[in-house]
């Protein structure tokens, strides 16, 4: 119920975030208009030893939202995903919370794990280890297969998670609320989207099922891609709170001393994951949204491998073909050709200068291709590039920021690897390709086809919808009664008739 119980949570929170000092940082980040602060501040202030104290050694928003709990936790990390809610710098401490609590025990494990695939632990597994991660929604166990001697990850969800963060995100929607009510201005943050944002992503990871069929869809979509792994999902090892994989043995990704150690060639490795990336982005549309060091380890054999699909990302066909263009254009330096696409596509009104909008980009472009080579950035581009179209009147696309937060993630991983690495020298074969494959003559036939198999299918009923298209055009239904002008002369007349037996009332008294 996002009721009035929640304050008692929210003064909890503002207390917490007022002791570590991050309410102003927090504040200052979305730019709080002076009510939105003074609520803030009200709720906060006189409640500071009511404060949970966190780490000091840890920056101030990450400290007091580790300090929170779970559910805060994972608000952090996803708000770390969209700078364009949050102000780049904020997005930046937001992405080193550190996602690990205290575990729950062993025996807590074992018991969900029986709860959800209906065995004794010990009929299913010859070994089962304590907790080798906790994160804020679940923790990893290592584990063997009884049937087959084979290593596995057990993912195993926190108990009572699921209610512990209902109620938490329900106290978020309610300070959403209390914010649309009290600080009109601050509307412009659009607090109830960013809630349920958050909200869609919980519910997703809150239900390992869906984790399982992220993963097992990315590996049928990357399986033949040279040079790249993942662990296979264990369905029948795998339910609702419960997703085994196969164990993934290698160096982590991170561990620069490791990865020489095992004679891996960094050089190549930095090119691969970028260009993974990129492919995965533009050819399929669906790519892995949380693609850092910590998800990634370097096989025996070279092989990338990657885990965790909890956060992925998917974009439409025609938008890839859309920002494909446009990277190419950047590319070229053809800005006027990257300004005509952003109106093709209907990102900038048509209202709106095309060639003033070239000039924009040429503006965001060049100081750019400007740097030497190895400082160049796509993410930095693609950062810029939104900052260009939101002022031409774009409206901020959540999928669009999710893959240029990613790829600035995966420039960091390939420029850990390899300082030196030309991003878009590593870039250009893939980005032409696609542009090959999806805009030429090729595409243009597999686009025919796709339209005659539609065609074909409805077919027979196409006749009858145009006759029926028809037969209305002549025939416009006679215009309804607006029911919200009728509510209002029927509150004038009650308004009317109040104000006059009002004014009676009052001149029998006098």
């Amino acid at each position: 119920m996002r009721g009035p119980h929640n304050i008692w949570r929210l003064i909890r929170t503002g207390a917490t975030l007022e002791r570590t000092g991050a309410m102003n940082v927090i504040l200052d980040a979305f730019d709080a208009p002076p009510t939105l602060r003074f609520i803030a501040h009200a709720l906060g202030k006189p409640f500071m030893w009511l404060g949970y104290k966190g780490d000091p050694s840890v920056p101030p928003a990450p400290r007091a939202l580790t300090a929170l709990g779970p559910a805060y936790i994972k608000f952090g990390q996803v708000l770390s995903t969209r700078p364009d809610v949050v102000g780049d710098e904020l997005a930046v401490q937001l992405r080193v919370l550190q996602d690990k609590l205290p575990p729950f025990s062993v025996e807590e494990a074992k018991a969900e794990v029986e709860r959800e695939l209906g065995q004794p632990v010990s009929d299913m597994f010859s070994e089962f280890s304590g907790p080798i991660a906790a994160a804020s929604i679940a923790q990893v166990h290592k584990a063997k297969l009884k049937t087959t001697g084979e290593d596995v990850a057990v993912k195993i969800l926190r108990p009572g998670i699921e209610r512990a963060f209902s109620k938490d995100v329900d106290a978020f929607y309610f300070a959403a609320r209390i914010v649309d009510i009290f600080a009109p201005g601050a509307r412009r943050l659009r607090p109830m989207e960013v809630i349920e944002h958050f909200d869609g992503v919980v519910q997703g990871e809150l239900d390992l099922r869906l984790e399982s069929s992220s993963a097992s869809e990315f590996a049928a979509n990357t399986e033949k891609d040279e040079g790249f792994e993942l662990p296979p999902i264990k369905w029948d090892y795998s339910a609702r709170r419960v997703m085994t994989l196969g164990w993934a043995d290698g160096v982590p990704m991170g561990d620069n001393d490791a990865i020489d150690g095992a004679g891996h060639d960094r050089q190549v490795l930095g090119e691969r994951v970028l260009q993974l990336f990129l492919s995965h982005a533009l050819r399929d549309g669906f790519f892995h949204a949380d693609m850092h060091q910590g998800n990634l380890k370097v096989a025996p054999n070279g092989n990338i491998i990657a885990y965790d699909f909890g956060i992925m990302g998917h974009i439409d066909e025609y938008t890839r073909r859309v920002y494909a263009e446009i990277l190419f254009g950047f590319i070229r330096k053809d800005y006027k050709r990257v300004a005509e696409v952003h109106f093709e596509a209907g990102y900038v009104p048509a209202d709106k200068d095309v060639d003033e909008f070239a000039r924009a980009l040429r503006a965001v472009g060049e100081p750019i291709f400007g740097m030497n080579a190895t400082n160049i950035s796509m993410g930095r581009l693609l950062s810029y590039l939104f900052e260009v179209t939101e002022r031409f009147g774009m409206e901020t696309r959540t999928e669009l920021i999710l893959l240029q937060r990613t790829m600035v993630v995966v420039e960091g991983v390939a420029r850990s690897l390899n300082p030196d690495i030309n991003i878009w020298q590593v870039a250009n074969p893939i980005v032409t390709s696609y542009i090959g494959k999806s805009i030429g003559p090729k595409a243009m036939l597999s686009d025919l086809a796709k339209t005659a198999r539609v065609l074909g299918r409805f077919g027979p009923r196409l006749p009858g919808l145009v006759e029926a298209a028809l037969i209305k055009q002549g025939n416009p239904e006679p215009p309804k009664r607006q029911t919200f002008w009728r509510w209002i002369v029927l509150t004038a007349i009650v308004s009317s008739g109040a104000g006059i037996g009002l004014w009676t009332a009052a001149q029998s008294l006098f």
